[in-house]
């Protein structure tokens, strides 16, 4: 597939980053364009990515990063915390837990709706010093707590949060919610409001604005 002018809502798979998704269209262009996308996903994570080719079409992301609904579905253990609050981190297994009741869970869940202050989690994107605050506590110039501190909360909005699936320790979520809100900071936060852990095993981003998972482009599993 060649790539032209255009906005274009790719599939990423897990187990790769965001930006393998864009050097692969700028390795199939018609043409010299600029590239940019919508926001990135985890590595874990897959999904919806909103990838934009040439100037006129870039100018435009600003908008789908910054002020687009998204859709996620989460896959969370309660039996469990991590550091990046996800699969792929230092995993602590909890035990002598009380698995929480089905109605306590819902309750714990609608106390979330609506706008939310969340903390990031301490390895992410966010900028400190001039640097991402991941790379610095791999660099080892923050220690982790070092790194908690530097954090401020951030307002983010969920619009929805559906109950499909809980047998404890499993609880699969729908999550309609603003740019900029963190699955992980929220599965973290329920987690501990439920007294328990909290730690996503599987993401997908279904939607961002009015590009959904069903619609999106396939790219080969190769690259």
């Amino acid at each position: 597939m060649l790539f032209t002018e255009g906005i274009y809502n790719i599939y990423k798979p897990p187990g790769i980053t965001t930006y393998k998704i864009v050097a692969y269209v700028k390795r199939h262009l018609k043409e010299k364009f600029k590239v940019g996308h919508g926001g990135t996903l985890d590595p874990f994570a897959e999904g919806v990515v909103v990838i934009a080719v040439g100037r006129k079409y870039t100018r435009q992301l600003h908008n789908i990063l910054n002020n687009s609904v998204k859709e996620y579905i989460a896959y969370i253990s309660l039996d469990k915390t991590s550091d990046t609050h996800d699969i792929t981190g230092e995993i602590k297994h909890l035990n002598d837990i009380t698995p929480p009741e089905e109605k306590n869970v819902k309750k714990i869940l609608s106390n979330f709706v609506g706008e939310i202050e969340q903390l990031p989690p301490v390895y992410s994107a966010i900028k400190f010093q001039g640097e991402r605050l991941c790379d610095k506590i791999r660099l080892k110039k923050l220690t982790y707590d070092e790194a908690i501190r530097v954090l401020k909360p951030k307002r983010v909005r969920i619009y929805s949060l559906e109950l499909l699936e809980y047998k404890f320790p499993k609880l699969v979520l729908r999550i309609v919610c603003s740019s900029g809100t963190y699955i992980r900071s929220l599965a973290r936060d329920i987690g501990e409001k439920l007294n328990c852990g909290g730690v996503v095993e599987k993401l997908i981003r279904t939607k961002v604005g009015d590009y959904s998972i069903e619609n999106s482009i396939r790219l080969p599993i190769s690259f």
